[in-house]
């Protein structure tokens, strides 16, 4: 029996970002995240969410139905105020860590805490995500899909004038996540 790689014990993490309310997103965004979150899980990855609902919700569920391990970051303080005040959920996460810093604080944990960003259908939530991911020079995906989000972002881009970001594209989530695994390896200090 072979000895394995250093760090083996170690996980990617991705992280699944878009909007909590989807209801402009089109049909088949709810299948798609699911489809994510699955590739996320498959890909033997750790999906890492914001603890909410709509895209990164189903993105959860999708992992969890292939037994994928899934973490939220929460803006709230605890459980009670994750359910009371935020109305969030708590199913389909395994573990939940609870911030206390609001949406702004808890987006910049959330970015921090993955290898990567995977971006959906999304609004000014997103957004924060992508700006914060993008200035730390963060491993990035754009699930284009129906909705023009990918078109905000290359537009971000282009009139930021900050080059072109470490940034795949592509509509397929299974081609998006490995293209992701890539940029990520590509980053990392040791082979996982």
């Amino acid at each position: 029996m072979t000895n394995p790689p250093a760090h083996s014990h170690l996980k990617i993490k991705i992280c699944v970002s878009g909007a909590a309310e989807t209801d402009y997103c089109g049909p088949e965004a709810l299948e798609v995240s699911k489809e994510l979150g699955r590739e996320v899980a498959r890909q033997g990855a750790v999906l890492v969410t914001g603890a909410t609902t709509g895209v990164p919700y189903w993105a959860c569920i999708g992992a969890k139905e292939i037994g994928g391990f899934s973490v939220g970051l929460s803006p709230a303080k605890s459980e009670r105020e994750h359910i009371e005040e935020y109305k969030l959920p708590l199913d389909y996460q395994d573990i939940i860590i609870y911030t206390g810093f609001g949406y702004a604080g808890r987006n910049l944990l959330l970015t921090r805490s993955a290898d990567a960003v995977i971006f959906g259908c999304g609004r000014i939530g997103t957004m924060n995500e992508f700006t914060i991911a993008f200035e730390d020079k963060k491993p990035m995906g754009i699930l284009r899909g129906a909705w023009d989000t990918d078109e905000l972002f290359k537009e971000i881009i282009e009139k930021g004038h900050r080059g072109p970001g470490i940034i795949a594209y592509d509509e397929n989530p299974k081609i998006l996540v490995e293209k992701v695994i890539a940029l990520i390896n590509q980053q990392k200090m040791v082979e996982i």
